[in-house]
């Protein structure tokens, strides 16, 4: 079964970005784009029972003017939500994708994730939702919850599309730093970019060797690796190594050793995430 892009669009100012960095995934990958709009529980059409209202002396004519307001304002969400979709794919379709799908769903963005991510290769979803420009120094929720519970790799679009050709992996040995390089390794998503594996700590002969061991991998599979050691602390020298070179993507795992225990939930990845103006691909 070929897997898909699902790419989550919502109103914000990242939703651009998203598609824009979901078509340079198509156009490596060769994988088909879903575009996902959720419309939360709050914003989807319910029926509420309003008649206890009468016994605080409302008339039925308020009460059924309430319920009018309720559900126009559910058809205009739902139409904006259409706007949305519409305009995501007049992106993609100007990119060049050709495979194109959307679909729109009621009820949470987590579970609506996990209900389809069988058929997912990545998911891509801005750093942060439609309060953006409200919250610059805060990660958006959506992300932290799909973050943490997704067994799929996430792809965190920057605020803004810039060309991809160098890419830093953040590499601590563990299971899902592992999972990265064979992720790497096999996914045309990363060919012809040039790689550089870093692991943030003292340099000593086992750093080096774990060093070593990753990217004689990628060099196996065609890849043009270098890699050292960075002394300091995991998210200071990371962001510093980042604006220094000018790498255009992070890889990391979503779980490490020590310090990167659990990426999302720790500091160091979410202080990525806050403060480096590229995308973050974790992985599972």
């Amino acid at each position: 079964m070929t897997q898909n892009i699902v790419a989550l669009i919502d109103g914000s100012i990242y939703s651009a970005s998203v598609c824009e960095h979901a078509a340079w995934v198509a156009a490596r990958t060769g994988m088909p784009v879903e575009l996902l709009h959720v419309l939360g529980r709050r914003e989807a059409p319910e029926k509420r029972d309003l008649s206890g209202a009468i016994r605080l002396g409302a008339r039925t004519k308020l009460m059924e003017e309430l319920a009018a307001l309720d559900e126009q304002r559910s058809r205009l969400l739902a139409q904006q939500g259409r706007a949305l979709l519409d305009e995501a794919h007049s992106i993609l379709s100007k990119a060049g994708v050709s495979e194109i799908t959307t679909r729109m769903r009621h009820g949470d963005i987590v579970e609506t994730v996990a209900e389809i991510e069988d058929d997912a290769g990545v998911i891509i979803i801005g750093k942060r939702g439609e309060a953006a420009d409200f919250a610059k120094g805060h990660l958006g929720s959506n992300l932290e919850r799909i973050a943490r519970a997704s067994r799929r790799t996430v792809f965190v679009a920057s605020r803004a599309f810039q060309p991809i050709e160098k890419v830093l992996v953040a590499y601590d040995g563990g299971a899902s730093a592992q999972k990265a390089i064979d992720l790497i390794a096999r996914m045309p998503l990363f060919a012809h970019l040039a790689i550089h594996i870093v692991t943030v700590a003292a340099d000593s002969p086992s750093v080096r060797k774990g060093l070593d061991a990753a990217a004689q991998k990628l060099r196996d599979a065609g890849y043009t690796v270098t890699s050292a050691p960075l002394p300091g602390q995991p998210d200071a020298a990371l962001g510093r190594l980042v604006e220094k070179q000018g790498f255009n993507l992070i890889v990391m795992g979503a779980y490490g050793h020590s310090r990167m225990r659990s990426l999302v939930i720790g500091s160091t990845t979410t202080e990525m995430l806050r403060s480096c103006k590229v995308p973050v691909v974790l992985v599972r």
